[in-house]
This record gives C-alpha cells, structure tokens and sequence, in this order.
C-alpha cells in the first residue's frame, strides 16, 4: 500500500525519507551492500517528491484563486529546495568515491574508476526516476527562466564531471595512456577498461536540455576532446617520431614500410575498439606526418630500386603508403614512367635496329607493357593516374626508339604493326588455333592505341588486306572480321569503312563469278578455273599497272568472254584490267624424275601474270634473250627484269650469254612449286611509294583542317590555327610544325587564305 500524505510536510522530514531512499540506490558500490530499493519503495520515494512539490497548491488554494502568483512562488521555492538539497547529496557522493580513487596507482585507477562510473550511471538513471515530477515542472520552468539547472540526471553527471573527475583527470589520463602504451609495446591490456572510459568522458560532455522533454539527454565531446584527445594525439605522435627514427637506423626502408603499415592498421583497429570515431581523421593525419611524410624523401629514394628489381609486394605498400599524402604520389608516377621509357628503349635496342622481323618488334612492344600492365595493376591497383604514367611511357617507347631512328621516321613502327598483323592473318600463319589469333590481336591492339601515326598503319593494313582477300590468302574470315571490328570499336565506322567495302566486292564477285559460269559454257573455250574479281575504284588501294602485257591466248579468250559479260550485266562501267594482280598455275611437260630420267615428273608453277606470259613464250622456243622477251610480252624493262631474276633463282632459266634457256634438267623437292614471291626490292619501292601517299594525303588532310577552321573563326593567328590543327589531327598523326606552316603557304597560294595586312602572324579566311 502506497503511504498517503495527508498533512502539510517540512523539507526536513521529507528529505530524510528521501535520503535513506537515495543512500540505497548509490550504495551499489559498496561490497557490504543487500539493500535493493524495490518497487513499492520507488514509489513512495516518488509519491514523496511528487506531494511536496504540491503541497503549496493544496494548502493555499483559496489565495491562489486571488493571487495566482503567490502559488507559482511557493511552488517554486519547494521545489529549488529540494533540488539544492539533491545537489548536496550528489556533491557529497561524489566527494566520498574520490576519496576512495586517490589512493590508487597505475591500472587500478582505470579499473576502479570503470567500476564506479558504471554503478554510479546506473544509481543516476534511478534516483532520475525518482525525481520525475521535478524534473517536468519545477526544473523546466526554472530552465525557461534562464536559471542553470539540470535534469537529475544530468545534473549527476555534471557533479561527477566538477567533483569527481576533473580532480582526478590528470591521473587517470595517465594511467589510461601508460595502458595504451603498453599495447603499442606489444603487451595485451584490457582494451574494454578502456573503452568504459573514454565512453565516460564522451557522456561528461553534457550539452543543454532538449525543448520539450528534459528526460532526453545529449552529450557533446568537449569533455572527450580537451581531456584526452588532445593529450593522447600529442603522445602519439611524439611515440611515433621515437619509434620511426630508431627503426629506419636498424632496419631497411622494405621493412619499414611493412612497420608503418601495421601501425595504420593498428591505430584504425584502436579507434573502432576503444576511442570516439571523431578521433579517426586526426589521429590518421598525426600518423601519416611523423611515418610518412617527415621520411618521404627517404621512401621515395628506395622506389627505384624496387622498380629495378620488380619488388611488387614492396611497391604496393609504398603505394598504399604514399597515397595518404595529398601529393605522395605524384613522384612515383613520375619515377614510373622514367622507368617503363627506359626498359622499353633499352628492349627494343636489343632486337636490332634494322627493324626487318616485324614479329620480334611487336612481341618486344608487348612483353614490355605486358610486364608493367601487371605491376601497376598489382603493385598500383589500377590506380588510373599510374594506368595514365604507364601509357604515357608506353607511347614514347613505341613512336620513338632504336628501329625508327634507324628508319628516320616515326612511321616505322605501325608499318611494322600492320605487317605484324598481316603474317597473323595470312595464310601459312603458325598461330592455327582460332582463340591463339584472337589474343594476338588483342595484342595489336594493344600497340595500335599508342601510336601516333595512325594513318600509316591504316594505308599499310588496307594494302595487305587488299592483298590477303585478292589472292584468297586470308586464313580465317572470322579472324579478318575480328580485327576490322576492333578498329571501327576504336577508330570509329569512317576509319574502317573502305575495310568493309573490300569484304563486300568479294561477295558480290563470287556471286557475280557463279552468274558468269551458269550463263556460260566454259569448258571449251575458256580456262576451266578461270576467276575473276570485279573492285570498286576508290575502295581499293591498288593502282593500274602503266605496262600492257600480252596475254597467253587462252587467258585473252577468258578475258574477253567475261568483259563481254559484265557490259550486258552493268552497262556504262568501264573495267581497268590490274594484271599485275593476277595469279595462275602452269604445269611442265618437260621434266622427269630426277632419280629416273626416262621417268617424267610434272612440276606445278604458282605465277604471276608476268609469269605466266614469259613462260609461255617457252611453248614455242627453248632460248630467248631479253630483247626478244620483251616484244613477245609488252613488258616494262623494270618489270621483266624483275621476272628474270626470280626465273634464274628458281632455276627454271639458266642463262648463256645474252640468252636465256629453258632448264630441262629443272628439279625440286616439291611438286607445287611457288614463283609468285616478291623481289626485295619490289617490296622496298612499294612501302617507299606508299609513304609517299601517306604525305600526299596527309598534306590535303592539314589543308582540309586548316580551312575548316579559318572558315568557322574567319581570322586567326598563327599560334593558335597551328594549335587547333594540331587538336583535330592528332587521332589520325602528330602532324610537324615545318609542314603545317608548308601547307598554310599552299592555302595562301591558292587563295583560300590571307595575311592580315601589317602582321605577319595573323589570317583571314577568303571566302
């Protein structure tokens, strides 16, 4: 049963009955203690509050009807005595858990001082409840009227905070750090004491009572930060200066940075175990200035040889390191691309510089940013500053090394590049397997992003291309399909697009070709094997022959049948014959066994055009000299003397003076026995010419950009028109200063372009 107040109460007697209820909830911490404040008992401490503080109103409701004023001072006066009276038995409490802390040394203030503070939290909630009714009437009003007062409990926490803890902060800061201390050393302490706390100093920071309901209680973290944060970020960093100096004397840079590394991790662990998560971002900058920054010159010294040595796992942890700094990095990448230019040059120097074996150049191109395409992604994570470093090296190496000073042209390597690719492609390649291909031209892919001058390697790759699928030498179509999808995905459908008008002219010729036979009869009069390609002028990079050679009369019969053909087909297109192109078999009569004379042995010729017209003549004759060659075929002297060499090599001629014979001792290990190879030199003038209309074209290209751009800006100067230029070419080449100035000359003949009158570095667009 509930104890009823029915007459008018003295502080005195109340707040004794208080008190005794009071000395039983803060008596937790003694060990003696068996007293347990039950339910009924916390009711009638509470029922004690609550009829005190309104007694007033009940002994002087007629006065207070008359003056409302008098009740709310009486009130007021009741309730600042009882919460005076809780001030001073808090004060007192604290006083006596002091006096039992003093003595202490070392892990026991920690220890005790965790003890206390959780009993004494707890003892706070409930003596809280008890002074409920206080703490939502008098205390609010009175906080409304500006007086400092507090929630009972927060009030606690502020007494503990004034009488407990600031007379004892200095040692407990101590003890707590002595701990910490250890645990850096290595020693295994108690970190849940001292989370407990640190916990307590975050709860001491007792801020204003929320509007509305002065049961919530916030806290800020000045206590936190002034007390022990401040000191325990000022001993850190003095643990660690100490600590990194001694271990760099003893240790090398590697196992220094496997050290700092740890003690990041360490520092981060100890901040989620027992430090306020505000403490992070400090306590990480206080680390990476005395473990990182007051030795980076030292760090960074030791990159190099890492490099050198492909120490990846160090690497990374320099990386790892580095990156914490706003500008730590920046050197490495630095050194990095140094480094890659340096190995790229020094590997392709090894090779050779005649730059003939275009298989070795490019695997030697790809071994090199294969190799650091892995460290960086190991060692650097991907970071895409050091992807940037890596192609920035790469593309120095590539454009300019050993083979293209050699060749005195940039444009050597992507004409390397594209016969690289052709002899993957062809026919006769070792690369068999569909999947081998395909990761080798990735490869090329590889190099081709890094070179500048991409229009040599798209009139080179045009040229072999036209080849492959003329002479039907393409190993895989899916493979050619493959490669011309990877360049348009880079390059875009333009830059690819005379790619795939080849592919469409060999169908459309097949199907024309299957059209011609049905329409046809062509096993009388015409070649049984007779094939014809009909190109589109302009898609091809083929070039008609000046020579006008005489055919065998059996070719002439086909030729003239199927031209007679395409005119009913396509009326008004003009066909130019390219015989220079074609290919066909010869077979000999005349050879025999060379193990069996009277045996014979019929030899397959593979030949050209030239070929097969210089041969024929031997139909009729055993022995001609140049001369008489040269009536009979209609062949260039450059041409048949090109023919003669490989006839003579292949030792299907032998020459007699100024005669050359038929060999009819002609013998070979194979029976198909392919003549069609190109003379060296052939194939030196050929690249030759086709630099020259990679200038010719690039030439027209600069003039092209040039006007586009005077004729949106109408006046320019020089500087910035040369800039500009540059910017809209340099997906296709790096043009030269010397050519641009050449072909702004070229415009300014052609009167597309002015200078303006009186300067000599400004233009004006003619229209």
């Amino acid at each position: 049963m509930l104890k009823q107040v029915t007459k008018q109460m003295s502080l005195d007697d109340v707040w004794q009955d208080i008190q005794n209820g009071l000395d039983t909830v803060f008596a937790r911490h003694s060990v003696d203690s068996s007293v347990v404040l039950t339910a009924a008992r916390y009711m009638e401490l509470y029922t004690a509050v609550h009829n005190f503080c309104t007694q007033t109103n009940k002994a002087q409701a007629p006065a207070a009807r008359m003056n409302k004023t008098t009740s709310k001072a009486g009130a007021s006066m009741l309730g600042r005595e009882l919460y005076e009276k809780a001030v001073e038995f808090l004060k007192k409490h604290n006083v006596t858990l002091l006096a039992t802390l003093t003595p202490k040394n070392g892990d026991d203030i920690p220890t005790l001082y965790s003890k206390l503070w959780g009993e004494y939290i707890f003892s706070a909630r409930s003596c809280s409840r008890i002074f409920q009714y206080l703490n939502r009437h008098w205390i609010v009003r009175a906080s409304d009227d500006g007086e400092e007062v507090y929630e009972i409990y927060r009030l606690a926490l502020v007494v503990w905070r004034d009488e407990l803890f600031l007379p004892l902060r200095n040692h407990l800061f101590q003890s707590v750090m002595s701990m910490i201390t250890r645990e850096r050393d290595g020693e295994t302490v108690d970190t849940q004491l001292i989370r407990v706390v640190t916990d307590s100093f975050v709860s001491l920071g007792v801020e204003d009572e929320n509007e509305g309901d002065p049961n919530l209680h916030t806290s800020n973290l000045t206590v936190y930060k002034k007390y022990f944060e401040e000191d325990f970020l000022t001993a850190t960093e003095e643990y660690y200066i100490k600590e990194s100096a001694s271990f760099l004397e003893q240790n090398p840079v590697t196992e220094y940075l496997k050290k700092a590394i740890s003690r990041f991790d360490e520092e981060s662990r100890r901040v989620q175990t027992y430090l306020h998560e505000s403490t992070r971002d400090e306590l990480a900058q206080r680390c990476e200035k005395v473990l990182i920054k007051d030795h980076m010159e030292r760090l960074h010294a030791e990159f190099q040889p890492l490099l050198e040595n492909e120490k990846t796992e160090d690497l990374q942890r320099m990386y790892e390191l580095s990156a914490k700094l706003p500008s730590g990095l920046e050197p490495l990448r630095n050194q990095l691309e140094a480094h890659v230019t340096a190995q790229g040059l020094a590997a392709i120097e090894k090779i050779g510089t005649s730059g003939t074996d275009a298989k070795a150049y490019v695997d030697c191109l790809l071994s090199v940013h294969k190799k650091y395409s892995e460290m960086v992604a190991t060692a650097f994570v991907n970071d895409a500053t050091f992807v940037a470093a890596l192609d920035r090296a790469c593309k120095k190496f590539v454009n300019s090394n050993a083979v293209t000073k050699a060749a005195k042209s940039t444009a050597k390597s992507p004409e390397l590049l594209a016969k690289y690719c052709d002899s993957l492609l062809k026919k006769g390649s070792k690369n068999a397997e569909a999947g081998e291909v395909e990761v080798l031209l990735e490869g090329v892919m590889v190099v081709f992003k890094y070179l500048e001058d991409n229009d040599v390697f798209q009139k080179f790759y045009s040229k072999m291309l036209a080849k492959r699928l003329v002479n039907g030498n393409s190993a895989s179509d899916d493979a050619e399909s493959s490669m011309i999808s990877k360049l348009k995905q880079t390059c875009g459908y333009e830059w690819t697009s005379r790619f795939q008008r080849m592919f469409q002219d060999i169908g459309v010729s097949k199907d024309l070709m299957k059209t011609f036979r049905d329409k046809q009869d062509l096993s009388k009069s015409c070649i049984k094997d007779f094939h014809m390609l009909v190109l589109t002028t302009g898609s091809w990079p083929f070039q008609q022959s000046s020579d006008n050679i005489t055919l065998p009369a059996e070719l002439q019969i086909c030729v003239d049948k199927f031209k007679l053909f395409y005119q009913s087909q396509h009326q008004g297109r003009l066909l130019k014959w390219l015989m220079h192109l074609c290919k066909g078999e010869l077979r000999t009569t005349y050879t025999h066994d060379p193990k069996d004379s009277k045996k014979p042995m019929m030899y397959t010729l593979q030949a050209n055009t030239n070929q097969i017209a210089l041969l024929n003549q031997y139909n009729s004759g055993l022995s001609f000299s140049e001369q008489e060659l040269a009536a009979a075929t209609q062949m260039g002297a450059d041409a048949l003397k090109g023919v003669l060499e490989v006839m003579l090599k292949s030792k299907l001629l032998v020459k007699d003076g100024d005669k050359y014979n038929l060999n009819m001792a002609f013998k070979n290990k194979k029976l198909r026995v392919n003549i069609n190879i190109p003379v060296k030199a052939e194939a030196k003038a050929e690249s030759e010419q086709l630099h020259k209309i990679i200038d010719e074209d690039r030439k027209m290209l600069i003039q092209a950009v040039i006007v586009r751009v005077m004729k949106t800006r109408k006046r320019l100067k020089h500087q910035p028109l040369i800039l500009e230029a540059i910017e809209q070419l340099k997906s296709r080449f790096k043009p030269k200063v010397p050519m641009l100035k050449k072909c702004i000359d070229i415009l300014i003949d052609k009167e597309f372009l002015e200078r303006v009158e009186g300067t000599r570095d400004e233009y004006n667009y003619l229209a």
